[in-house]
């Protein structure tokens, strides 16, 4: 009976994974999905209004971006690590920790660009500016987001929730290095 009770429980945890895996795989496609349909409208209004959007990006700081995009690549290099020495619980919590203090410095960074950007005008640009700071805004609430469950994962790191948080937060990276030449190498 409890060879049976063990298989049992064996085969539960499998498919609980499989559904995890396949929830995790949905929001993070569905994620890329929306930014990608904001991506392409900001794209679309940059060709309409060519001069509109030169204008608006005169106003942009692409050194604070790139420095943020750098931020980004080394927390999720710091996530990934923690993939890596998940097997072994307490060694992946200073890469998780390490990943999500990244993401907030990011914030940071962010919160400064926008403060210029505000005093510079750029809110009254028209439609483009909306957009710009709807689909960054949306990214940094996704940073901000994911950094605090980054910290949660690391107060008790099981190899699945490190899987799980450091999948999402690629997707997030993802996003930021597609985002950063549309909106400001362009």
């Amino acid at each position: 009976m409890t060879a049976a009770n063990d298989l049992g429980t064996a085969a539960t945890k499998v498919e609980s994974g499989e559904a995890d895996s396949l929830l995790l795989w949905i929001l993070v496609w569905s994620e890329l999905a929306v930014f990608g349909a904001l991506l392409v409208a900001f794209m679309v209004l940059t060709v309409l209004d060519p001069q509109g959007a030169a204008l608006f990006r005169a106003h942009l700081h692409p050194g604070l971006a790139a420095a943020n995009t750098i931020i980004l690549v080394l927390s999720g290099w710091q996530a990934a690590l923690a993939v890596r020495l998940s097997a072994g619980e307490r060694a992946a919590r200073r890469p998780l920790v390490l990943a999500a203090l990244l993401g907030f410095a990011f914030a940071v960074v962010k919160a400064f660009e926008y403060t210029l950007e505000v005093k510079a005008g750029v809110g009254g640009l028209g439609t483009l500016a909306e957009l710009y700071f709807l689909v960054t805004g949306f990214h940094l609430l996704h940073v901000v987001f994911g950094a605090a469950v980054l910290l949660l994962v690391a107060r008790r790191p099981s190899r699945g929730n490190v899987v799980m948080i450091a999948t999402l937060w690629h997707a997030i990276d993802l996003v930021w290095l597609v985002m950063f030449p549309i909106i400001y190498l362009t």
